[in-house]
């Protein structure tokens, strides 16, 4: 079973003292003690990430760890990686840490996880990694489409409630035909996918959700059913 969890926003990076979302990605692994490692490539490996990744999941029943490129714990990354049960990716610059990770193959790592069954889970940047297309700010300077590992299909925006330029950058580079139909979805929200299709929608947050964005003669907006994690505490 392969599974894919994409996180518009939220989680400890972002919702520190919210912990539904990452407690979500926790579960999926079906392991009671699961061996969990954050990938912060995205940020040039920002001390400050790393550090609070592991001021929540050491709170945890897991066993967290983290893989640096630019200090690597190994020269054997397929292996470190291989023996995880989730591959949890921080959020950054999108187009560095493509990269980055082609550069050192492991773009064809992860997808041996994903493969074998590792859960891959990320944010923002760690998000539209997995998809054919996603909006990014790596540029610097206003969003654009980026080409990605295409893990699954379509195109990917986060942040879509969170920064006010994404809803109508997403739309308009829709409607210039720039990027591919896809899903869009809030901080707060992530959409868990099996096997490449859609299983489910979650919430750390009581308003968050997730949209699948087309065109139809004009573009249009689909609000998917999402559950919200805080009525299942």
């Amino acid at each position: 079973m392969k599974q894919i969890i994409a996180l518009g926003g939220g989680g400890f990076s972002m919702e520190p003292d919210n912990p539904l979302l990452d407690r979500y990605v926790l579960a999926q692994s079906n392991k009671t003690n699961p061996k969990v490692c954050f990938i912060g490539t995205a940020s040039g490996d920002a001390e400050n990430y790393i550090s609070r990744f592991y001021q929540f999941f050491e709170k945890e029943q897991c066993q967290p760890s983290h893989l640096s490129l630019f200090n690597p714990p190994t020269r054997d990354l397929e292996g470190f990686l291989l023996e995880k049960d989730i591959i949890y990716v921080g959020g950054g610059n999108t187009k560095n840490l493509l990269a980055l990770w082609k550069a050192w193959r492991l773009d064809e790592v992860l997808k041996k996880a994903w493969e074998k069954g590792v859960v891959l889970a990320g944010i923002s940047a760690g998000s539209i990694c997995w998809f054919e297309e996603g909006v990014t700010d790596s540029y610097g300077d206003g969003l654009e489409p980026l080409a990605c590992l295409g893990f699954l299909k379509g195109s990917n925006c986060p942040h879509y409630d969170g920064e006010v330029d994404r809803r109508p950058a997403y739309q308009l580079l829709l409607e210039s035909g720039k990027i591919k139909p896809g899903l869009a979805v809030d901080d707060g929200a992530a959409i868990h996918f099996i096997d490449e299709e859609i299983r489910t929608i979650v919430s750390s947050r009581p308003n968050a959700k997730a949209y699948r964005v087309y065109m139809d003669g004009a573009v249009k907006e689909s609000e998917l059913e999402t559950t919200y994690l805080g009525l299942l505490e």
